[in-house]
């Protein structure tokens, strides 16, 4: 089990990383549960986000939310959560609450599948096996511009004492 490090008082807390979000009890005391998550997501925490985003995408306690789904993809996505990245561009693929954007859907799919998404790569390949070649080459381009601000920053981040 991963934990959190938290800071009360200037002493740190453990605090389980299975605590952080808790919408498996959404059917008991679902406010109770929100609440919880929402303020781990508000802090940033990606898993939470992530959970948020699961929340609203599947609709089972709610009433489907695709906006809210996005917000909350997006917001565990930039911070490398590979199953946000995974549902993003599943989103961007299928246009749900978003137009269809099948560069963007295979950009977002390719760093979910960078970051460990097996499913994330076969999708992909499956987006790029229907994207037209114009498109998939700006896709490529993208995500070639990414890798070299990503190496650029960690090359200058190396060299800092």
């Amino acid at each position: 089990m991963s934990s959190l490090l938290a800071y009360a008082d200037d002493n740190s807390l453990i605090i389980p990383a299975t605590q952080q979000c808790s919408l498996e009890r959404i059917a008991n005391d679902p406010k109770v549960a929100l609440d919880d998550c929402l303020n781990f997501a508000q802090l940033g925490y990606a898993d939470a986000q992530f959970a948020l985003g699961e929340y609203w995408y599947q609709g089972q306690h709610t009433p489907r939310d695709y906006a809210q789904a996005l917000k909350w993809f997006e917001q565990a996505s930039v911070q490398g959560h590979a199953i946000a990245q995974l549902r993003l561009g599943t989103m961007f693929y299928r246009g749900e609450g978003v137009p269809v954007n099948s560069i963007q859907a295979y950009i977002v799919l390719k760093m979910s599948a960078i970051n460990g998404s097996d499913e994330a790569l076969d999708s992909a390949d499956r987006v790029a096996a229907q994207m037209q070649h114009n498109d998939l080459e700006i896709a490529n381009q993208v995500l070639a511009q990414i890798f070299r601000s990503y190496m650029l920053e960690l090359n200058s981040e190396i060299q800092t004492p």
